[in-house]
């Protein structure tokens, strides 16, 4: 088979295009072709030409913006014969390069714990015009007509966020009342309540970025402050590394960023004794220096703990027969915890807990190994907020639990909220939780293996049950806000637990048991406290957590009688949780008295008469038509009012009256 390229174009008389023709014309394109199966084939052109403006003395170029405007026909032959063919309609316009170089003056990089966005995130390429960019300086006037009505919106093409409204500068865009010069605000626009929103920590003095030079050699680089999500280095300058998962993968060396709790597990799978970190790593390499970002540095304590049941870590996946030879490895990895404790934008001390283990290999063994880091201020973790200072929808609502060691004894430490998280088999014992997000009802649960012999101990099963429900939620508070304050008490709503009844259950047999709580029910009400630029923020009044009951029996109908005749033989039954988010309505207002339920001549929702709004096509609520246009109706009916009292019969009679005087 064989490809050819032409060049075609629709017929003057008939419109029409001409047949696929096994002659290739002169063209300015390139195909090539890669078969991908025994029936198909991938067909690649690339244009063979410059897509530079011209300039002086200049022939591989364009002479128009618009560089490329044709239609090509590419047929597939076979024997001289066309089997199949192809139309493509190419249209490329010139690369925008401006014809003045970009100057060398300095670039300065803002801090990004008080920007984190750019001014121009879609400019992209260095001393030249991005499409669709307006927001780019590189781009000239001429360019920018190009794409002015088609320019990227958001925070990509420049607009981090509106102008509030009580900025002075709104007012020549918007109408605005008289008085609003009297009363607007002339602040910066740096000045944005959107900027530090789930930043947590102290407030640090702006410092000049840095810049696109050598520094000087007079005098020593300072050392940089941390802030949220910054690697930490060591006193070598080089990152601490941890294995952490990325893309879903487990990398060996990933940097550690400040104020950043992770919990990975990796898998490995064991033919021979590892001899590489990390999985085969000595206490020196782990004690070292780290860079605490106050100037000075912290070593890394080590702490080493052996593991004798291995258990948790060991999966067998190819057992050889006994005569063959073992292998025993010994110290091998199996977690490694670092604890993190900082202050402001430093960091304090660093413990590490370093798990080791011998693993015995008889075939191949699938090891887990478990890293994390926690950070902590004092006795607190560093975690993220749910919002500033209102609930934000979809961020997890944070529980808490009482304090009673430690630092701070009175204070509140946080606890996730859970619900069931579905698996891929669906059971209890391999599934994972996922936390309440605020605003948002949620139902999830999983299936609990259950035989005729835990039927017959139903206070067991009931527990059991009871234990695996109470396990969701640990916390005995609820943050009311999306960034409490662990030591400030008002800032935390105790959790109301509605208890099952616990009087002995009645109707229990040997393959049913009564009252078992599979289902547990997490009710949060909400209101809105405030706004803050326009955004309404919401807190948490109360939550109330309560269990329903139900019987479980065995099913041993359709023929499957063998979990009623073997004790042993388990059943699936289902246990649930769920959440539901209620709005409480702002301003409900005092109670309507019985002469406003009775009286109902002016109540405008049960009356097609409304003499309240009478008034209503002369406001600014009524849409129906132009203000303006309703005002001056308005106002001719009211002249017309006037004019037909003076004239009419009242005046006409005072009139008369004062004349016979």
């Amino acid at each position: 088979m064989s490809l050819t390229v032409r060049t075609v174009s629709p017929s003057n008389t008939t419109g029409n295009i001409s047949p696929p023709s096994c002659v290739s014309n002169v063209t300015q394109w390139v195909v090539t072709k890669e078969q991908v199966g025994k029936a198909a084939v991938r067909v690649q052109l690339r244009l063979d030409k410059s897509l530079r403006l011209c300039g002086e003395n200049d022939t591989d170029c364009c002479t128009n913006p618009l560089c490329v405007l044709e239609t090509l026909q590419v047929s597939a032959c076979v024997n001289g014969t066309p089997q199949a063919s192809l139309l493509i309609q190419a249209k490329i316009y010139a690369l925008l390069v401006p014809a003045v170089a970009g100057s060398d003056n300095n670039t300065a990089i803002p801090n990004q714990a008080f920007q984190p966005l750019g001014s121009c995130p879609c400019d992209l390429t260095s001393r030249a015009c991005d499409v669709r960019c307006c927001c780019d300086k590189d781009c000239s006037t001429e360019e920018l007509k190009l794409f002015v009505s088609h320019c990227l919106l958001g925070p990509f093409g420049g607009q981090v966020s509106p102008s509030p409204e009580y900025q002075c500068s709104v007012q020549l865009t918007e109408n605005s009342p008289d008085w609003f010069p009297f009363l607007c605000v002339n602040s910066p626009p740096e000045n944005n309540p959107h900027l530090g929103l789930f930043y947590r920590g102290g407030v640090i003095k702006s410092k000049p970025g840095p810049r696109f030079q050598s520094p000087a050699l007079s005098a020593p680089v300072p050392v940089n402050v941390y802030i949220e999500g910054s690697p930490i280095l060591t006193v070598t300058d080089e990152y601490l590394t941890i294995p952490q998962k990325v893309l879903g993968q487990c990398v060996n060396r990933a940097p550690v960023a400040f104020l950043k709790n992770f919990k990975v597990e990796c898998v490995t799978l064991l033919n021979t004794c590892p001899t590489a970190s990390p999985l085969q790593t000595q206490p020196p390499d782990l004690n070292i220096q780290v860079n605490n970002g106050q100037g000075g540095d912290v070593n890394v304590e080590v702490t080493e703990e052996v593991v004798t049941d291995l258990s948790q870590f060991i999966t067998r996946a190819n057992v050889l027969p006994a005569a063959d030879e073992s292998l025993v490895c010994e110290n091998v990895t199996l977690a490694i915890d670092y604890q993190i404790y900082w202050k402001g934008n430093g960091i304090t001390s660093i413990n590490l807990t370093h798990f080791i283990g011998t693993i015995i290999l008889n075939g191949s063994v699938s090891l887990t190994t478990r890293y994390s880091a926690v950070f902590l201020n004092g006795e607190f973790m560093g975690e993220p907020n749910s919002g500033n200072p209102g609930y934000q929808v979809g961020r997890p609502v944070i529980g808490g639990i009482a304090n009673t060691s430690g630092n701070n004894p009175g204070s509140i430490q946080r606890t996730p909220i859970n619900l069931w998280k579905s698996g891929s088999d669906g059971l209890c014992v391999t599934n994972e939780n996922r936390p309440v997000l605020f605003g948002e009802n949620a139902t999830s649960g999983c299936l609990l293996p259950v035989s005729g012999e835990y039927l017959a101990q139903c206070d067991l099963l009931r527990q059991a049950v009871r234990s695996l429900q109470e396990a969701l939620t640990t916390a005995i508070y609820v943050a009311n806000s999306g960034n409490p304050d662990p030591l400030t008490v008002a800032d935390w709503v105790k959790i109301s637990f509605v208890t099952l009844n616990s009087s002995t259950a009645t109707g229990n047999t040997r393959s049913s048991c009564y009252g078992i709580p599979y289902h547990q029910h997490i009710h949060v009400w909400s209101l809105i406290t405030g706004m803050v630029d326009g955004v309404p923020q919401r807190n948490i009044h109360a939550v109330q957590v309560s269990y329903s009951s139900t019987t479980w029996t065995l099913d041993c109908g359709g023929g499957a009688v063998s979990p009623c005749v073997d004790s042993l033989e388990t059943q699936l039954f289902p246990i649930t949780s769920s959440v539901t988010f209620t709005d409480i309505p702002v301003n409900a207002g005092p109670p309507k008295t019985r002469f406003q339920i009775n009286f109902t001549e002016y109540d405008c929702n049960r009356n097609d008469v409304c003499w309240p709004e009478l008034a209503f096509p002369v406001t600014r609520y009524y849409t129906g038509e132009p203000y303006s246009q309703s005002l001056a109706q308005g106002l001719v009916l009211v002249f017309f009012f006037i004019v037909a009292s003076i004239l009419g019969t009242p005046w006409r009679q005072i009139r008369q009256a004062w004349n016979s005087l």
